[in-house]
């Protein structure tokens, strides 16, 4: 089912025009804007600071990034979302929350290079992606190859990809992918909730509502591996 669109979207939109940092595509093709169009972000105009930046891929409602952003004040937060419907929710709720330190890209993720400066990304975070299970899919998964190029562009030496998914399917193949591009994975936890890394996980909506089925969170961390060849 098609979300409806919210009403007054558009003026709605132009409110939270501070924080958005970019929307819609360059052009048709997205193959074509990645590899031709750029528009890179200056972080210090955006946010009138150098610290340093994360970004979240999927950000949903903005509940997972607002509260990212909440507890860490001195990190600058990107966060990215196709719909605009979506997105919009996020950006209104962070106005009204005060939250000062994230700015929004309404944009699909295959064309994160134009806006986003090679090796400026300290942290991306994957939280509950559609796991996309079909195999004519598999090149939407956000741990797909043609993903994983992209995010190793952004990363700086050190940097990582921090993921969390209720399927394990989806899992063991970001797992296998993370390696094969020369990630080295850590903090592996099929059971999240359970786990040392509890404590300091933000849980959201998603999140518990699928924890409350007494279903597991699996979680991990690859960190962009500077001497891998590839």
């Amino acid at each position: 089912m098609r979300m409806r669109r919210k009403r007054h979207l558009e003026p709605r939109m132009e409110r939270c025009k501070d924080l958005l940092a970019a929307r819609g595509r360059p052009c048709l093709n997205l193959k074509e804007a990645a590899e031709n169009f750029r528009a890179l972000l200056d972080y210090s105009a955006l946010f009138g600071n150098d610290a340093p930046v994360e970004l979240e891929i999927g950000c949903g409602n903005g509940g997972f990034i607002s509260e990212l952003a909440r507890r860490t004040p001195q990190t600058n937060f990107l966060a990215v979302e196709v719909c605009s419907n979506v997105i919009l929710t996020a950006m209104e709720n962070c106005i009204a929350a005060g939250i000062a330190n994230v700015r929004f890209l309404n944009i699909p993720a295959e064309i994160l290079p134009c806006y986003i400066p090679e090796n400026s990304v300290e942290k991306i975070y994957l939280n509950f992606s559609t796991p996309l299970p079909e195999t004519s899919r598999e090149k939407q998964r956000l741990t797909s190859s043609r993903f994983l190029l992209i995010y190793e562009k952004l990363l700086k030496e050190g940097g990582c990809i921090v993921q969390k998914t209720d399927s394990a399917e989806f899992f063991e193949y970001s797992l296998a992918k993370f390696r094969e591009h020369g990630f080295e994975v850590r903090e592996v936890t099929r059971d999240l909730h359970h786990s040392e890394y509890a404590k300091e996980n933000i849980v959201t909506e998603y999140e518990r509502n699928f924890s409350g089925k007494g279903m597991p969170i699996f979680r991990a961390v690859a960190v962009k591996n500077r001497s891998f060849p590839g």
